[in-house]
């Protein structure tokens, strides 16, 4: 074989391209460098040089075949950028998303100051909001609570990751059987939303790869929050915040479920793209 590194990317590019594969050439690039364990930089010096390695080319082309089945990149990988910090991910959990740092910066914004704030996220996945929060808030402590076993597994090895499973509580298990509300002093969540119906006319690399738990939120996509803010209406102490993610379409309806369990000074914020993206609010200051 006399293929050079540029000759592997091409190549990529092109079956990329033809699976419907967004910016093929960018994830070509990407996924060689995965196969070939090089940065972008070395990889750009080396297109011309021919791969000596048949491994490289062996692995290449597995994960190309991964991704032209719409199997995400992360998932191949194994790893995804959060928040500026690299997480570990894989189909235990949902990849994290860009669109969720929102969440990360509005919990900043609402987190008490002072060292022992304890912070809950509720449906955990694989970490990665618990992560951004107690990596920018080093005096905090985080509750993570996931339903599925598989999920929790992952979570705590992004705990350990970043050196942080002395400063979590890892729960295996329903929030609804949980026992912790009392000492939370800010709750995040991004719950599964969308509406059960609308979940086969997801695009595949969600549908076929993400965890169904971690997607469906019943027949209108708020069955999670109804069942959270209807424990953390009657279970928080006064005056702890909330923030969770929502679906594009979901911020009145959540916000009114918030309003009607007595929560105050509520908010709705955009993501970068300009959706709707995070309703929060705060439990009354007396019961």
């Amino acid at each position: 074989m006399t293929d050079t590194y540029g000759d592997l990317i091409t190549h990529g590019a092109a079956a990329l391209q033809a699976a419907g594969i967004d910016a093929p050439r960018r994830e070509a690039r990407l996924l060689l460098c995965a196969a070939a364990a090089l940065s972008t930089t070395d990889l750009i010096a080396r297109e011309q040089d021919l791969v000596h390695d048949g491994g490289v080319r062996v692995r290449f082309q597995a994960m190309l075949t991964r991704r032209c089945a719409h199997e995400p990149f992360a998932h191949i990988v194994g790893r995804r950028p959060f928040y500026g910090l690299e997480l570990k991910s894989d189909a235990r959990a949902l990849v994290p998303r860009p669109e969720s740092e929102t969440v990360v910066d509005e919990a900043l914004k609402w987190m008490p100051q002072g060292r022992g704030v304890t912070v809950a996220d509720l449906g955990t996945g694989s970490g990665c909001l618990l992560v951004a929060i107690l990596t920018e808030r080093e005096g905090a402590r985080g509750l993570a609570i996931d339903a599925d076993p598989a999920a929790a597994a992952l979570a705590r090895e992004n705990f350990e990751r970043f050196e942080l499973l002395d400063r979590i509580d890892l729960n295996i298990g329903a929030w609804s059987d949980w026992r912790g509300w009392g000492a939370v002093d800010l709750l995040v969540s991004n719950p599964p939303y969308i509406a059960s119906a609308e979940i086969a006319a997801l695009d595949p690399v969600v549908r076929d790869y993400d965890p169904q738990r971690a997607l469906d939120g019943g027949a209108d996509g708020l069955a999670a929050y109804r069942e959270i803010i209807a424990l953390g209406a009657q279970f928080l102490k006064p005056g702890v915040p909330v923030v969770f993610e929502i679906g594009h379409d979901q911020a009145e309806a959540v916000d009114r479920l918030l309003a009607d369990a007595g929560f105050i000074d509520r908010q709705l914020v955009r993501d970068l793209e300009g959706r709707p993206r995070v309703v929060s609010g705060r439990t009354a200051r007396q019961k």
